[in-house]
C-alpha cells in the first residue's frame, strides 16, 4: 500500500472516531478501538462502515 502519511495523520474510524493503523499484509486499515478493518483498493481507503470487516 502506497498511503500518504498525512492522510493517516487525519482519518479516523467513521463508525467510533478511533485512530486507525496500517496493516500492509491484509491491505487494511485497523481501528484501534472498536477493531473495524477497512480494505484499502487501489491505495485507495473505503472508510465505509458497510464494507469493514467486524472483529471476530
Amino acid at each position: 500500500m502506497n498511503l500518504d502519511p498525512r492522510l493517516l495523520d487525519v482519518i479516523v474510524c467513521p463508525a467510533c472516531r478511533g485512530s486507525l493503523a496500517v496493516d500492509d499484509a491484509a491491505a487494511e486499515l485497523v481501528c484501534d478501538s472498536c477493531g473495524r478493518a477497512y480494505p484499502v483498493r487501489d491505495d485507495i481507503p473505503v472508510l465505509l462502515v458497510d464494507e469493514a470487516r467486524t472483529p471476530s
